[in-house]
């Protein structure tokens, strides 16, 4: 993880720093005066096709508190190719504790990358019995008849942003910044199958040993397996739809 946020790195580090009589600002002055801070990229690709003849759905999650693991799931798609290599990652994350649930890496835009990361995270759930909504863009993906009748199928409710607006879906893209500028998933590799085993372990990597500031430092996998926490929220300037859209920091896509 070298490219993890300071706060983060403190936390992983704090009884070797302590021994050094170093605190949490004083990291960030060592790491700056080194030029270690990192300096995130702006960039952004349109993946979501909404011009179709597919029934979209409401926004039901707009108001919704968030207190329990697989609650709702959010999900989206966000490009990870090159113009010559073009590939896409869809991801599914369970919007309690930022674990990454499903996910297919693909060269098309096609229904079935979201589908398999559907049928991924639908075989790995560990609360069947508690009541599930999904959430994501008015894509064509989301809203085609194969994917609605997974969702059926499970019991579980649709759920779609109604705006053009990345608030509406701030914690899928806030997962999709971290595994482009922290692990680096979006660098050009030509063989899908290396770009599969790259975005595994990352995956592995973020599930399993990253620290979330909305989990009070504990990593995905420790938060999904409790619900006695109440997730960290921090308001977004921009944010005006209740509980859901409160995001930890500023995403990039």
């Amino acid at each position: 993880m070298r490219r993890i946020g300071t706060r983060k790195l403190y936390h992983k580090l704090e009884k070797q720093l302590s021994e050094l009589n170093v605190g949490r600002d004083k990291l960030f002055k060592i790491l700056r005066v080194n030029h270690m801070l990192i300096k995130p990229k702006r960039s952004y690709h349109i993946t979501t096709d909404s011009h179709h003849r597919f029934r979209k759905h409401k926004n039901i999650v707009c108001s919704v508190e968030i207190n329990r693991p697989e609650q709702i799931w959010v999900s989206d798609i966000t490009y990870i190719g090159t113009r010559k290599n073009p590939s896409y990652l869809a991801l599914i994350t369970d919007a309690y504790s930022k674990k990454i649930v499903g996910y297919n890496v693909s060269q098309s835009l096609a229904v079935e990358g979201s589908f398999q990361a559907l049928e991924m995270a639908l075989n790995e759930r560990n609360y069947k019995d508690s009541p599930l909504i999904h959430h994501s863009d008015r894509g064509l993906k989301y809203c085609s008849n194969e994917y609605q009748a997974l969702l059926d199928k499970n019991s579980i409710k649709p759920s779609m942003t109604e705006k053009y607006d990345l608030y509406e879906n701030a914690i899928a893209e806030r997962i999709n910044g971290i595994l482009k500028q922290e692990f680096f998933i979006n660098k050009n590799i030509q063989n899908i199958e290396l770009k599969n085993i790259l975005v595994k372990e990352s995956i592995e990597i973020y599930n399993s040993f990253r620290p979330h500031c909305s989990n009070h430092m504990l990593t995905p996998n420790q938060m999904h397996k409790q619900n006695q926490l109440r997730r960290k929220t921090y308001k977004s300037k921009k944010s005006h739809e209740g509980q859901y859209l409160i995001n930890c920091v500023s995403f990039k896509k």
